[in-house]
Formats: C-alpha cells, structure tokens, sequence
C-alpha cells in the first residue's frame, strides 16, 4: 500500500470521553502532490479541523470543516479558474476485525461506517478524500461563453423512427 501524500494518523485508543480536537494542515509539498493527483492547476491552501468523539459502541464519530483555496482549469476555455472550498466533514469509524458490520449500533442516518486500522485513522487522507469530492466537476471561467440552446429550425422534418410501433407509418427507414 502507497503512502499517501497528506498522511496524518491519530491514534484513538486514548480517546477521552469529551473527544479530541485536532487541527491540520498541508505543507507545500504535500498541496503540490495533491494538485497532481486531483488535476488542479494550483492548492494554495488546505487545512482541516476534526473533533474525534467515542460514539455508541466502540465507534469513534469524526466531524470537522475542510477549507481550501484551489485553482481549477475551465472546462470551456481551459483558462485558470480560482475557487474557495469548505466542506463539512462527519464520519463514522469502527474497528473491523472479527466483527459484523450488523453488529456496530450507528445512526441509520449517519455517514458510513469506516474501518479502524490499528486504531488509527489518517486523518489526512480524510480531508484529502473530502476535497475531491468538493470540488466543482465542471469550472467555469465567467469569461466562458454560454452553451447554445437553440431550438431546431421550424422547417426541420423530425425523424420518428418508433411511430410506426403506434400505427403512424411515420418510418422512413423502411421506405
């Protein structure tokens, strides 16, 4: 298994019963290296802050807010497209080993259950993971121009292919 490039395990064995605070952020190698991987022009910021609680069982409940400045390419013109992230971040985190996943009492409504690996989760590669899935699928530079819609021309025949099925004769391929 690779390193991933914005690694940060916490251990949760410890955890008190009022949780733990932890705040995170990437360094210039790591923004580079996750820039690479998720196609961005620019990560000039990434930082995460996560509250880890014990949660019913033995699960840990991981919440926190994500905040990145990213720098997109459009998808029209291909021009740099700067964009502010922030998400809100919740996870649910169980140790698998030896248990059914039948057997961890969580929220039905709650995120996910994860697995624990060692007791320990990389919190790095949970923002990381969250930030690719905040990111705007399709940037738009507001330089870019609007997508035609334009309906076809008035004189334009339509073919109907499946007329014929309602009794139309309308097919023209069998002519």
């Amino acid at each position: 298994m690779t390193t991933p490039e914005f690694s940060r395990v916490v251990g949760v064995n410890t955890l008190p019963r009022g949780g733990r605070t932890v705040a995170i952020e990437a360094d210039e190698a790591e923004r580079a290296a996750l820039a690479r991987r998720f196609d961005l022009l620019a990560l000039d910021e990434l930082k995460a802050r996560f509250t880890l609680t014990p949660g019913r069982g033995d699960t840990v409940v991981v919440t926190g807010t994500l905040t990145a400045a990213v720098v997109q390419r459009c998808v029209v013109t291909l021009d740099p497209v700067p964009a502010a992230v922030e998400d809100e971040i919740e996870a649910v985190f169980a140790e698998a080993a030896g248990r059914n996943e039948a057997e961890i009492e969580v929220d039905p409504l709650a995120a996910e259950v994860e697995p624990l690996a060692d007791g320990r989760i990389d919190l790095g590669e949970l923002a990381a993971q969250h930030l690719s899935l905040a990111l705007d699928p399709y940037p738009r530079s507001p330089d870019a121009p609007e997508p035609a819609a334009e309906p076809p021309e008035a004189g334009t025949e339509t073919r109907r292919p499946f007329a014929v099925l309602k009794g139309g004769g309308d097919d023209k391929a069998g002519q």
